[in-house]
């Protein structure tokens, strides 16, 4: 979200009051971010954040500055990173390890762009043209790299046990990935495959995000445990939430023109539910999202279709019922502006998409 002002979202811990802060990049800002003393807090530590990610992308080579310091000058909401931040909040926020396990998480799922825009062909990357698309599929797949290896340096100076917790994460990451171009196999629900790809490639890193937030901070260890299940739950509701403004949004605020998906094949929840249904009243939606919908005409009517159907009401279900699990994590986190501002998450991920 952009701009400054001020809204409200309702959580389970009652009205909360959400704050943008003029002094922070756009880029960095959530829109569910408490004010007061907490948001001071949150926006002291993004600031230092955003530092360092500009330090850890910079080379003494100006291409690979340029190319490493792409996707992150092109903005981004910074999820991950707020996520820890506000994790870390429960105990030190200044402890040492908190920013620099933010800085990983965020240089991680950087360079997971880098490769997912090669992989999928794109052309634009938030609102500006993909790494591929400007300097080639070579050049994108070695600064991944590069960024993996910036976060690898980072986490060396956190412990073996930080370096085993990314390890796995990636390996998540990787196994999601694998499984998303493979596709569901024989006798496989493509709707639980679906799912269960976005836990792997989405979840796991804002789990570890979470998680991260926590240890560094001194949390108990019952604490870290229901803030990473919160955190893998709340980051497959923000995967869906995306998903679904592909569908919903008229405009191209996201960084990419609404169907986007529709138009590359890629089935997403809604898709899927069309295609495993037998709605007469979605026959023709099945018929037109069998396959990519390039034809101009073709993709206006399916996304007509798609965004008064009752697939895309079951996903937005979905979509609920992952938030509300992360909601309910929360019964262990004490009572006070932290549970309230990861309650106005919850919210947050729901109501983006309307």
């Amino acid at each position: 979200m952009s701009g400054a002002g001020t809204t409200s979202a309702r959580g389970s811990g009652g009205d909360a009051q959400l704050w943008h802060r003029p002094s922070t990049p756009a880029s960095t800002i959530g829109a569910w971010l408490p004010e007061g003393e907490l948001g001071e807090s949150l926006a002291d530590g993004l600031a230092r954040v955003e530092a360092a990610l500009t330090s850890s992308v910079a080379s003494e080579h100006p291409f690979v500055s340029e190319a490493a310091g792409h996707l992150m000058a092109a903005g981004g909401k910074r999820f991950r990173p707020m996520l820890a931040l506000l994790a870390a909040q429960l105990g030190d926020p200044r402890a040492p390890g908190v920013v620099e396990s933010a800085v990983v998480c965020e240089l991680t799922h950087l360079a997971t762009l880098y490769h997912d825009d090669v992989m999928d062909e794109a052309s634009v990357r938030r609102g500006a043209p993909s790494a591929n698309s400007r300097w080639g599929n070579s050049v994108a797949i070695l600064t991944g790299d590069f960024l993996f290896a910036r976060a690898s340096d980072l986490l060396a100076d956190l412990g073996p046990e930080a370096v085993r917790v990314q390890a796995r994460t990636f390996e998540r990451l990787v196994t999601g990935q694998l499984r998303e171009t493979v596709g569901a196999g024989p006798g496989e629900d493509p709707i639980a495959h679906y799912l269960a790809v976005l836990a792997d490639k989405t979840g796991s890193l804002v789990a570890t995000s979470a998680r991260f937030g926590a240890s560094f901070a001194g949390v108990d260890d019952e604490l870290v445990t229901a803030l990473t299940a919160f955190g893998e739950e709340v980051g497959v509701a923000f995967q869906l939430s995306d998903d679904l403004i592909d569908i919903v949004s008229e405009s191209t605020a996201s960084g990419k023109s609404p169907g986007t998906d529709l138009r590359e094949g890629i089935a997403t929840l809604p898709v899927l539910f069309a295609l495993a249904g037998d709605d007469p009243a979605e026959a023709r939606l099945r018929e037109l999202v069998a396959g990519p919908v390039i034809d101009d005409d073709l993709h206006a009517e399916a996304l007509a279709l798609l965004r008064s159907s009752a697939s895309l009401a079951r996903a937005n279900e979905v979509l609920g019922e992952y938030a509300d699990r992360a909601r309910g994590r929360l019964s262990a986190v004490p009572d006070g502006p932290v549970r309230q501002a990861l309650s106005s998450l919850c919210t947050y991920v729901v109501t983006r998409t309307s």
